[in-house]
């Protein structure tokens, strides 16, 4: 028996033998519980006439194929398989604008659908599948009436072009797609009218749709907030009520909403009756997220020791997705010189303030510094807001002030500060974690207003990187980092040490031990004015969860503001990546190359990419 292909779209139901057929299906299958099984010899697959990507499109429909791979023997399951056989590789057909194809599926010779229900095959020896694609068919016509302007119809859309099936699937989205950007918001496909011609092998397709009023925004409901407030979802999420429907208006209120954190799920659904004078409600379903986390990390450095952290969050300290963050950290744990390191941070932010892409944020940090050069104390308090332009784009402004008390060779210095720090940072990898492709800008500027013991001026940082990925699923990535800073307007004395640069150690170059490299200042060891760092990598990636990785680092130091008196220094090495869920584990073995401050191979555990 030979099945062709109907020419009619979607028409797939005629490749079984109907309701008979299932019917009987239960008492052969009893009768085939005490039949022995045979495993099968082959599975043949053939598509004479087809082109390379057309055999390769039917093979990849086929379920027998993949009954193969995952090595089904039972005649039984490899009957029921065979029947589908058939609608599968009618659809792969359609797909690739073949309406006139012939499937034949072969079970020891005879076709697989001309077998009665209870003579079902004792044991299959051999399944061949045949596939005569026929020709390509090409559009006569590929017309849409009528369409929103500005609409964009996929460019296969059009007369002799190859008539593939998803093409007009999605010229109907697209057109729909368009009506709803203008505001029609219930704009549907009204009448499809797709003709083939076989003598020709040609295919018309009119599309007609009914675009429905223009609609306006009504009001937002807000389901499932056990903890949250209503009116907190409204003011985050942003859907301007009586503006014109817009589906992106949509999308923005769900990311600002799942940008919060406090939700684990957000779902966005339009009412399906039409309000009145035109408007539609939006319905926000939320599922929230639990009230705390808490999350710990650790590094080790083979000269700087161990560095432990941990912090305590809170999602929704007020019920309207405000959160609070703690951090503690000591580090230095067995370091080679200096003592400990001891960091406490505190966050309150507030998403949703003055616009709804505007977070307010305002926290303070009590830091100590314990190493070679100078021991400090470090309090910082500030106020600041962040705007999200978009999802990759963001800026940041604030104030804060800085108070210092530093020990070092030249004795013991208080300093304070009020800055003004202004930020902007645009991210365009496809992973923070572990990219593959695209660049990363983030730019900082700090003026500064010397208060006690310390100078004015200003302090400019820019960190800049980018991903190339090549060969299958991006497995070899290069990658490269610039870091440039500088101080202005200030002397090295009467500038913080938080704004000085420093080189070395796992976030500039590895190899050189974390800080190594500085400037000295009348017999005083300290940061510089200006600093530049570069960092490439070559990353391979072995199995599916084992990667290698290479790299060379370099950073130079000067102790004016680009660059005066400076020295530079250099690392390379080798390290080993294992992909987790959480992003890869990261174990580096970096040596000096370049430059007096080297003390040997330098060992980096961490988690995540170096960057």
């Amino acid at each position: 028996m030979r099945f062709i292909a109907s020419c009619e779209l979607g028409q797939r139901g005629r490749f079984q033998k109907g309701r008979r057929w299932l019917q009987g299906f239960g008492v052969a299958a009893l009768l085939a519980a005490a039949m022995p099984v045979w495993a099968i010899d082959a599975i043949r697959f053939s598509a004479p006439g087809a082109d390379e990507a057309l055999v390769e499109a039917l093979r990849g429909a086929s379920p027998l194929l993949q009954a193969r791979r995952e090595g089904v023997n039972d005649p039984q399951e490899l009957f029921a398989i065979a029947n589908s056989e058939y609608g599968r590789q009618v659809g792969a057909l359609y797909a690739a604008g073949h309406y006139s194809g012939v499937v034949e599926v072969r079970i020891d010779g005879r076709e697989a659908a001309a077998f009665s229900p209870l003579e079902l095959p004792q044991d299959i020896r051999e399944i061949s599948i045949t596939v005569h694609p026929g020709p390509a068919f090409t559009f006569a016509r590929a017309e849409v009436v009528p369409m929103a302007p500005g609409t964009d119809l996929p460019e296969e859309f059009a007369p002799g072009r190859t008539a593939r099936s998803p093409i007009i699937r999605d010229t109907a989205q697209a057109v729909v797609d368009g009506w709803r950007a203008q505001g029609h918001a219930k704009a549907t496909e009204a009448e499809s009218r797709i003709t083939a011609d076989h003598r020709d092998a040609t295919l018309d397709a009119l599309l007609r749709f009914t675009p429905g009023p223009q609609l306006r925004f009504g009001r937002l409901i807000v389901e499932g907030n056990e903890r949250t407030r209503a009116e907190r979802v409204r003011q985050i999420a942003g859907l301007p009520e009586g503006e014109v429907f817009n589906p992106e208006a949509i999308e923005r209120a769900a990311r600002r909403l799942r940008r919060t954190g406090t939700f684990g799920s957000v779902a966005m659904s339009e009412s399906d009756d039409i309000g009145a004078d035109d408007t539609l409600d939006i319905t926000a379903t939320l599922i929230e997220a639990p009230l705390r986390r808490i999350g710990f990390g650790a590094e080790l450095d083979t000269v700087e020791g161990v560095r432990l952290s941990a912090f305590w969050l809170h999602r929704n300290l007020l019920g309207g997705a405000e959160r609070l963050r703690l951090d503690g950290e000591i580090g230095r744990i067995g370091a080679s010189s200096g003592g400990r390191d001891y960091r406490f941070a505190a966050r309150f932010s507030r998403p949703a303030t003055f616009t709804p892409e505007t977070t307010l944020s305002f926290g303070g940090e009590l830091r100590t510094v314990d190493v070679d050069d100078y021991d400090s104390i470090l309090g910082t308090v500030d106020v600041g807001v962040t705007h999200f332009f978009s999802d990759r784009l963001t800026g940041e402004a604030g104030i804060a002030y800085l108070r210092e008390r530093t020990e070092d060779a030249a004795g013991r210095r208080t300093r304070s500060t009020l800055a003004l720090p202004i930020g902007v940072n645009w991210d365009r990898r496809d992973s923070d974690t572990n990219a593959t492709s695209g660049t990363y800008i983030d730019a900082r500027a700090t003026p500064f207003l010397g208060l006690t013991g310390a100078d004015s001026g200003a302090q400019f940082r820019l960190d800049g990187r980018a991903y190339y990925g090549v060969g299958a699923g991006r497995g070899f990535v290069l990658a490269g980092r610039v870091q440039l800073g500088s101080v202005v307007g200030a002397s090295i004395e009467g500038t913080p040490r938080d704004y000085l640069f420093y080189s070395g150690g796992g976030g500039t170059v590895r190899g050189q031990p974390y800080r190594s490299l500085g400037v000295n200042v009348g017999g005083v060891g300290s940061g510089g004015r200006s600093f530049a760092a570069l960092s490439a990598e070559v990353r391979a990636r072995v199995t599916e969860n084992i990667g290698v990785v290479g790299f060379a680092d370099a950073g130079l130091v000067g102790d004016g503001s680009f660059g005066g008196n400076a020295g530079w220094h250099a690392g390379a090495g080798l390290g080993v990546r294992y992909a987790t869920g959480i992003g890869p584990i990261r174990l580096d073995v970096g040596f000096p190359v370049r430059g007096d401050t080297g003390d040997g191979a330098q060992l980096y555990i961490g988690i995540g990419q170096a960057f």
